[in-house]
């Protein structure tokens, strides 16, 4: 006998394969475009969001399928984060190079201003973007990104509130 628990709004048996394929199907280009606003790289983003549904396929069955999810995020996070160490020490071994611009078919897709957001959100320390993406671009609350991220509440609300006043400076010198 199948049991359901709820995930977000579907019924997702209690099985691995099937339950982890249907939020694969369901979550991952979320899971990928917040990897790419933390890591900033197509290849590597999509990297992390496989590993972090392997490590949950691995781990399943879990005991709150509810959870499922918010572990999702937050393993992308810190696997992103991971990334993102990882290219420090690279860089302290190897010259910096340049990077490469995106091809001309997502420079045309990109207007200039959403370039500038990005540039902006890419140039603020990590968990400002991170709670940033979260509370903007995912529309979590407070109390989700708290949990996701392992910080209090208030910690959420203070680093948002701060981090949209530095991008807002930061946007304004650009024009």
């Amino acid at each position: 006998m199948v049991s359901y628990g709820e995930i977000g709004a579907i019924p997702v048996p209690d099985d691995g394969p099937a339950a982890v394929a249907r939020l694969y199907r369901r979550h991952w280009l979320g899971l990928i475009r917040l990897a790419v606003l933390i890591v900033d790289d197509r290849q590597s983003a999509e990297d992390v969001v496989q590993e972090a549904f392997t490590e949950l396929y691995r781990r399943w069955p879990l005991n709150d399928p509810d959870k499922a999810l918010p572990y999702l995020r937050a393993a992308v996070l810190n696997r992103s984060r991971s990334v993102l160490r990882r290219r420090r020490v690279a860089r302290l071994y190897t010259p910096p190079a340049d990077r490469p611009s995106g091809s001309a078919e997502s420079a045309a897709e990109l207007h200039e201003d959403r370039r500038e957001v990005q540039r902006a959100l890419q140039s603020l320390p990590t968990r400002t973007r991170e709670v940033l993406v979260l509370r903007y671009y995912f529309d979590l609350a407070h109390a989700e990104i708290a949990q996701t991220l392992g910080i209090s509440e208030s910690s959420a609300r203070a680093t948002a509130s701060r981090g949209i006043a530095i991008l807002t400076q930061k946007l304004k010198e650009l024009r």
